[in-house]
Order: structure tokens, then C-alpha cells, then sequence
């Protein structure tokens, strides 16, 4: 049966749905001089299909082919798998039938696909695919011999070493490292800490000019990791940067979205010209909001409506992810178990390919 689902999936044609349509046409237009064209207006790619259990999608990574890999991620036993959207064809399809429950994905200059594997029966570690052969290798899955909480998004500066976060929002695995925290591959395969000081760090993403590290603290209360405790609460909801040094260690932390008692940002990726673009999930105003380095916004893009309950909110966004060459303006974005696209005047920024 379960074979039957994935060539489904596998053979369908990205046709949006009636109700996919609808909801488009329901949206606001998105706003922004500097980002948006009065013809930028949400595409509908791709919806799961496949009979798996609860999550969604996320983690979109543009290839050197052009082509977006993306996470869809199941809750509790059932297989994540690595999708492939093509450009030329419309189409979607599994790359990886068992992503060993990979989150945040981005490709490196090598052509090498790099994914973070959480926990609830995931990898917990950082892998890298040969998407040409579909081999799959561990990069690191501990720190200082203890495994690491659940990985969840990461990304490269312009000496090769990948950036990533590890929280934890959900699984049973037993808990080895005292904290969540932000780690530094170096390209020796070494592991550095590089802070702590942070509640649940989640979208990470690196400035054109290397100097700035930006970092989402998404605490949403929810991690399993102690099952005897009374029910959690929203914590820290922010946008923090940091001063990236040649080193790759970082100083002077400053907030500069606070989300308050909102829900705050999840995924998050740069355009050429510095500006951050942040999913947030909040159901009273669901989209993408792209802000300058200071933290002011500067455009919104809806990918849900406004003012809905937060429980049964649709359109909450979870990553984003530029395309490149003819297609460097064109963002695609992961909203609920969808893959969605808009065409902007901006265009992205990815160190990988040196533009």
C-alpha cells in the first residue's frame, strides 16, 4: 500500500486544486516597492498526497539544476521523505523515500545535498545526499560523544562550513546535551558550539557580506523532553543577530523582530541585497515578512488569511528558498503540506553559487 502512495505521489501533475485556487484568490495582495511587482501573486505546486500522518512540509533547497528539494514530515513512525519539484516539468516527486526525518536542507557548492534530521524516530544528526546515486552519508550526529537534541535547519558561509540549529519540538528520544544550541561544522568535520544563549533556535541564515548571523527563536512551548512537567508555555518569539567574525564565532546579540506574545518565525533566507526573509506562522497574519538588517519591514507576502484561531489556522508558512539563474526571483515557500512559488522584483543570495 504504502508503495502504491509514493508512486502517486510520484506521478501526479502539479494542477492546483479548486480549494487551493480559492484560497489564493481570497488572499491580500502581497506588499513591498522594493520586493514585490504588482503581477507577484502565490503559485500552487504541489499538495501531499501520500496517507502519512499529521507534520508538513519544509526546508525547500534550490539544486544546481535549478530543481527545489523539499522536507515533507510526518509525526511518530511513519517515513519523512526528500521530494524533487522540477521547474521544466511541473512535476513532483520522492527523491529519498526515507529522509530519516530531514528538516532543514540546503545544497553545497560541491552539488551535495545537506539535511538536518530530527528526532521522533529521525537521523538526529546532519547528513549529505549524492542526489546522483541517492547514497546517503552521516556528517556529524553528536557533540562532545552526546547526541544531538533533533537538528533543524542550517546554512553555509563563504569558507564551506555549515551552520545549524538544535532544539527539540518533538519525539521520545532520551535527551544527551544539557542545552539547545547553534552549531558550527568546520570543513575538517569538527564540531564547535557556537551559542547557547538562546531558548529554541530554529531559522537560521547567514548576510550576503558574511558579517551577520541571524537566528529565530521559536519557543513554542512544545518539546517532549520532560513528560512529568506541567503543560508548557509560548516562550521567546525573536529575530536575534549577531556579528559573524572571520572565525566563525559570534558577538553582540541583538533582537531585532520581536514577535511578542505572537507566534514568531520559523524558516528564513536572504535576497542579493540583505533583506531577511522570516515565515511567520502567527494565524492572525500568516505569511512571509521581509525585513531589513535593523529589523524593519520592508514587505509582506499572505500565505493565509488574517485573524484565524491559532489551533486550526491554514497557511501557516515554515521555509522559504530563492531559486537562481532566470529563476533568481522567483521564492518558493512551504505552507502547511504544500509548495507554493511568487515571483519578485527581488532576487536571492546563495553563497553555494556565488551570487
Amino acid at each position: 500500500m504504502r508503495t502504491m502512495l509514493l508512486t502517486l505521489v510520484a506521478t501526479m501533475l502539479l494542477v492546483p486544486s479548486a480549494s487551493a485556487q480559492k484560497k489564493l484568490k481570497d488572499l491580500p495582495a502581497p506588499t513591498g516597492k522594493t520586493i514585490v511587482t504588482k503581477k507577484s501573486k502565490l503559485e500552487h505546486l504541489f499538495t501531499r498526497k501520500a496517507k502519512i500522518d499529521g507534520g508538513l512540509t519544509e526546508g525547500p533547497a534550490v539544486a544546481p539544476d535549478g530543481s527545489i528539494y523539499f522536507s515533507d514530515i510526518p509525526m511518530g513512525s511513519d517515513k519523512g521523505m526528500i521530494m524533487r519539484y522540477d521547474p521544466q516539468t511541473n512535476k513532483t516527486k520522492p527523491f529519498a523515500k526515507d529522509s530519516f526525518k530531514s528538516n532543514g536542507l540546503v545544497f553545497d557548492s560541491k552539488g551535495f545535498l545537506l539535511s538536518c534530521e530530527g528526532a521522533d524516530e529521525g537521523g538526529r544528526g546532519v547528513a549529505r545526499w549524492n542526489v546522483e546515486t541517492g547514497e546517503r552519508t552521516m556528517v556529524v550526529n553528536r557533540y562532545r560523544d552526546m547526541r544531538f537534541n533533533a537538528p533543524n535547519d542550517l546554512c553555509i558561509d563563504k569558507q564551506g562550513r555549515i551552520y545549524f540549529t538544535d532544539p527539540r519540538y518533538v519525539g521520545d528520544e532520551p535527551r544527551e546535551l544539557p542545552s539547545r544550541a547553534v552549531y558550527r561544522i568546520e570543513t575538517d568535520g569538527s564540531v564547535d558550539l557556537v551559542t547557547e544563549n538562546v531558548h529554541k533556535p530554529n531559522g537560521i541564515a547567514i548576510s550576503p557580506d558574511d558579517k551577520s548571523l541571524y537566528l529565530a527563536d521559536h519557543d513554542n512551548g512544545t518539546d517532549k523532553i520532560d513528560p512529568d512537567a506541567p503543560a508548557p508555555k509560548q516562550g521567546v518569539m525573536r529575530i536575534y543577530a549577531f556579528d559573524l567574525a572571520d572565525d566563525g564565532t559570534v558577538r553582540n546579540r541583538r533582537t531585532i523582530v520581536e514577535f511578542g506574545e505572537k507566534k514568531g518565525c520559523d524558516g528564513m533566507c536572504v535576497d542579493a541585497k540583505g533583506n531577511i526573509y522570516l515565515t511567520v506562522r502567527d494565524a492572525g497574519r500568516p505569511g512571509v515578512m521581509v525585513v531589513n538588517p535593523d529589523g524593519k519591514e520592508v514587505g509582506f507576502i499572505p500565505t493565509g488569511l488574517a485573524n484565524q484561531e491559532q489551533a486550526s489556522a491554514v497557511g501557516l508558512p515554515s521555509n522559504v528558498e530563492f531559486g537562481i539563474g532566470d529563476d533568481a526571483n522567483l521564492l518558493y515557500v512551504t505552507v502547511d503540506k504544500s509548495l507554493y512559488r511568487i515571483r519578485l522584483k527581488a532576487k536571492g543570495y546563495h553563497v553555494q553559487y556565488g551570487d
